[in-house]
């Protein structure tokens, strides 16, 4: 390609969808196994963590529902179809595995909802779509892991769902940059923004806040 990326894509894609007014914030498989260095799926996401931890801290300052999504599979992964039979690693989410657990710091509150799957994307073959529907929400942010599997797959359902969708930069990881910078570009070209850890939070604060839970 010779003209510049940037350049390129803005000629067709790249508008600024924005923000929602009742947002929910999701944080994505932030489980053991991406943070232990003796797993496979070891990806050095330390700061990714403490990014989302952060975003989490403000969502409940200002009364934003949060989610936290978890991967779990029966012995042998036969609820795991063809994903669990192409991905070997994911063995680590076998239930009862400390690699299945969540991530250090990240034990779920009592007012936070947690969903359990068994494929890439958040919203498939679970409660979510609904849930977040029953409950007015028109927006959501998505942070976690990894940015190319499981945050973009959860991202491309999120806005066809209808929710605006927008995806903290800092507050997600992969196991290396390329994937991880290649797929931010694609879903903010074309399915979400792409925000700062600082314009979300600011976001954040901006709501009004809410005690209906």
């Amino acid at each position: 390609m010779s003209e510049d990326l940037d350049a390129n894509y803005a000629k067709a894609y790249g508008n600024r969808a924005g923000f929602g007014k009742k947002p929910a914030l999701i944080l994505i498989d932030f489980a053991h196994a991406y943070f232990d260095k003796d797993c496979d799926l070891y990806a050095g996401v330390d700061e990714a963590l403490a990014s989302a931890l952060r975003v989490r801290e403000v969502a409940h300052e200002v009364g934003v529902p949060v989610v936290l999504t978890e991967v779990s599979y029966q012995p042998g992964g036969i609820n795991g179809g063809r994903f669990f039979e192409k991905a070997k690693p994911l063995k680590a989410f076998v239930k009862g595995e400390k690699t299945a657990d969540f991530a250090e710091g990240l034990a779920p509150r009592p007012d936070e909802i947690v969903i359990t799957k068994q494929y890439p994307s958040a919203f498939f073959g679970t409660s979510l779509a609904s849930t977040l529907t029953a409950m007015g929400i028109d927006s959501v942010i998505l942070t976690g892991l990894t940015t190319s599997g499981c945050v973009r797959a959860s991202c491309v359902d999120s806005m066809s769902y209808g929710f605006t969708t927008s995806v903290v930069r800092e507050a997600c990881g992969d196991r290396h940059p390329a994937p991880h910078e290649a797929n931010l570009f694609d879903m903010n070209a074309k399915y979400a923004d792409v925000v700062s850890e600082a314009e979300i939070i600011a976001y954040l604060r901006s709501l009004p806040m809410r005690n209906d839970r």
